[in-house]
């Protein structure tokens, strides 16, 4: 039986050198050629973008962290939560505590942001956990709101119309609107290549073969010996840092936070939800191929309103019909295998 990680050969893919039977390796090489361009691009972002595309930058690498945990999640445990948000506005809430309330460094700060969110996964996990499929989804969104709730009846933090975060913290990064643009956009490129590498290492791990071996047949795994649910978890508790980091730099590029920008749905999950489902679910390429394809419609469909989300999810549905795995699954039947490869392979021919 085929699996996700291995090379998809076809008649056009093969040549017969008298040997045996190899893939034509010209699209994977074109492929990482341009991962390695589109990596370069973003490490000397700062010396060729002006401010203004800076924060565009910076919230692309904020969105493709985010949708890259997302898929961990859904792509490869069948987490199908809603509520991704919460630990986003999590790490803002606790970054603007810490530098605003308990004097921390900001640096610091921002991966401290990363550990509150983690330690509150912990009992959210513990109640959702309880729950399966569309309920599992729902209750997630729940308790999302929940938080949301929360933070918008704390005096400290500005209650429901938020607040913002002090000069201090601002100076801290730069004297200037466009060294602290330079700032915040290195910290999302520390934190989403970290997320990538990290993940990646990962799912070369022993746990993360466990992970695929999931995401291709979990009655199948779970036969083999995978423990779904010590996976899962580990998953769920794998992705909080993360998105906490993304939080507290999304809190500081917007130098304010409030419950509504802090833990939104359509920002953290609806257009995340968008991104993996359109570039490719249970893939390390989908997340990247989404937010590109995202980007792109924003930026010419943005200015129609209303009409921008019906195109959104149009286009969704589409690409589900076509493909539900995705452009990343049409694209990888020409390429013949991963662009980043995860799967271990043998020696032999």
């Amino acid at each position: 039986m085929q699996s996700a990680g291995d090379p998809i050969l076809d008649r056009k893919s093969l040549e017969v050198p008298g040997a045996g039977l190899r893939v034509n390796q010209t699209p994977v090489v074109v492929g990482r050629l341009l991962l390695g361009i589109g990596c370069l691009f973003l490490c000397l972002s700062p010396w060729i973008l002006d401010a203004n595309a800076l924060q565009i930058a910076t919230q692309f690498l904020c969105l493709v962290t985010v949708a890259l945990m997302w898929n961990v999640l859904a792509g490869y445990t069948d987490i199908m939560t809603l509520g991704q948000h919460m630990f986003v506005g999590v790490g803002a809430y606790a970054f603007f505590g810490m530098v605003s309330l308990l004097g921390i460094d900001p640096y610091l700060a921002i991966f401290a942001a990363g550990a509150v969110a983690l330690v509150f996964a912990i009992p959210v996990m513990f109640v959702v956990f309880r729950l399966r499929a569309a309920y599992l989804a729902v209750g997630t969104w729940v308790v999302a709101e929940v938080f949301l709730l929360i933070a918008g009846r704390i005096p400290r933090f500005g209650l429901g119309t938020g607040i913002s975060l002090p000069l201090s913290v601002a100076r801290a990064f730069g004297s200037d609107a466009s060294t602290r643009a330079v700032a915040v956009y290195l910290l999302a490129l520390v934190i989403a290549m970290t997320a990538y590498l990290a993940t990646w290492l990962l799912l070369r791990s022993r746990l993360g073969i466990g992970l695929t071996a999931i995401r291709d047949n979990e009655e199948a795994a779970s036969a083999l010996g995978v423990d779904l649910v010590k996976a899962r978890i580990f998953a769920f508790l794998w992705t909080a840092p993360f998105l906490g980091m993304v939080g507290a730099v999304v809190a500081l590029q917007k130098m304010r936070i409030s419950p509504q920008a802090s833990f939104s749905f359509l920002d953290w999950t609806v257009f995340v939800i968008f991104i993996v489902v359109i570039g490719g679910i249970g893939s390390l390429e989908g997340p990247i191929i989404g937010a590109v394809i995202y980007f792109v419609l924003r930026e010419y469909l943005g200015d129609l309103g209303t009409w921008y989300l019906i195109a959104l999810g149009s286009i969704s549905i589409i690409v589900m019909l076509i493909e539900p795995r995705g452009v990343w699954a049409l694209l990888r039947r020409h390429v013949g295998q991963d662009i980043i490869p995860v799967s271990h392979r043998s020696g032999a021919a």
